[in-house]
């Protein structure tokens, strides 16, 4: 089970790259808010455009790819449109073939995330889907913004 985190301690410093995401009209529910499952895209785009822009990860190329294993969302407050959204991102676990991130989405000026997250990551070989060591671009990426 994953390690609930407690929105009131968590602060932009705790994390080590910060990626601005607007949200979009379409993000928005019937209730007028984000929808829950945009949380997740956001993640996403988070994560991965962190390993493609630092980490030099080529999806449609690379041998050796991540497999997203395990997710998970903490709600604390809504987020609405337009706004753009600070997501910040750290790795916590570095092991040989997998990794897990942590992510909180901050509403600009407001102290404590919206919402907070994981995700887990592990490195198959494409095709075979048998674990692999991480790329040691990606690896050395993943470490900038290890913390402990």
């Amino acid at each position: 089970m994953s390690e609930v985190v407690d929105p009131k301690l968590e602060v932009r410093e705790n994390y080590r790259h910060c990626l601005m995401i607007p949200t979009r009209l379409s993000d928005i529910d019937v209730y007028q808010h984000v929808n829950n499952v945009q949380y997740y895209a956001y993640f996403d785009t988070l994560v991965n455009d962190y390993m493609i822009r630092v980490g030099g990860l080529d999806m449609p190329n690379d041998k050796v790819i991540g497999l997203l294993v395990e997710s998970g969302c903490r709600f604390h407050k809504s987020l609405n449109y337009p706004e753009t959204v600070e997501g910040w991102l750290r790795t916590v676990k570095l092991g040989n073939s997998s990794a897990r991130h942590e992510i909180a989405l901050f509403r600009q000026g407001e102290p404590h995330p919206a919402a907070t997250g994981h995700f887990v990551h592990v490195f198959v070989e494409r095709g075979v889907q048998k674990p692999a060591p991480i790329p040691p671009r990606i690896r050395a990426a993943l470490e900038k913004i290890l913390v402990s």
